[in-house]
């Protein structure tokens, strides 16, 4: 991490440099402040950079610390505990049976099945693991779905979708026609992921954001704006953050 001094002040954020960067550009998200330049940028010409946008950077980055305070904190996985799926919080229920294995399902809530001798001091991270496992199937499921219905609608075909756990963006579109999507969106509605997935496969046909590029969107989903704003509003709840319990 390199930092950015603002008066009293020193944040944090990410330098990275690219051979395909033509100008130097910031970027966030809840968790982090990302600054991309050209390969060849100098220590002098970033640091114009930032200074010309310390305005926009202090009140971005106290933005985002509102943020995280909003975020769901979750201090046990135990049957009462609320995380967030598709936009709403939910139930988990912990029920212990005979299995070697944790099992995850959902129908009004989460229902987590614990194989009984699971050690307690492992349980929590036992049972966060598997949850995270079923929504990165889950989402990926529903992704592939939507992928699969715009496709044949409209003639934009990936040559894949995979599911990341990308930390400075929603998605992305590669020039190999591949399609990566951040598995947080799993705790966005539905409508919103689509929203994801039909921005991506609209950069199949056009490599920039330019108005050509959100007259597709808009052909694919009239009511993108919706989608989008719910996304721009609503980043500190597409996640948890586990916090320990104090003894």
């Amino acid at each position: 991490m390199t930092v950015f001094r603002i008066g009293n002040r020193e944040i944090e954020y990410t330098l990275r440099r690219s051979a395909k960067a033509k100008k130097a550009s910031l970027s966030v998200t809840p968790q982090s402040f990302e600054l991309l330049v050209p390969d060849g940028a100098s220590d002098e010409e970033i640091g114009a950079v930032l200074d010309r946008r310390r305005g926009w950077i202090i009140q971005t980055v106290q933005h985002m610390e509102e943020r995280a305070k909003a975020q769901t904190r979750v201090y046990q996985f135990v049957t009462g505990a609320k995380i967030p799926y598709r936009g709403r919080m939910a139930r988990l229920t912990i029920e212990p049976f005979d299995g070697t294995l944790v099992e995850v399902g959902f129908r009004n809530g989460f229902r987590i099945l614990r194989p009984r001798d699971l050690p307690p001091d492992s349980c929590d991270v036992i049972i966060e693991s598997a949850i995270r496992l079923w929504l990165k199937r889950r989402v990926r499921d529903d992704a592939l779905e939507f992928a699969r219905r715009h496709s044949a609608r409209h003639a934009m075909k990936p040559r894949g979708v995979q599911i990341k756990d990308q930390k400075h963006m929603w998605g992305s579109c590669g020039q190999d026609r591949q399609i990566n999507l951040n598995w947080h969106l799993i705790f966005a509605p539905k409508p919103v992921l689509e929203y994801a997935v039909v921005h991506e496969m609209c950069h199949l046909k056009h490599r920039n954001h330019e108005p050509e590029f959100w007259d597709l969107v808009a052909r694919l989903l009239p009511d993108w704006e919706t989608r989008k704003a719910w996304l721009d509003k609503n980043e500190h709840m597409l996640g948890w953050e586990k916090v320990e319990p104090v003894r």
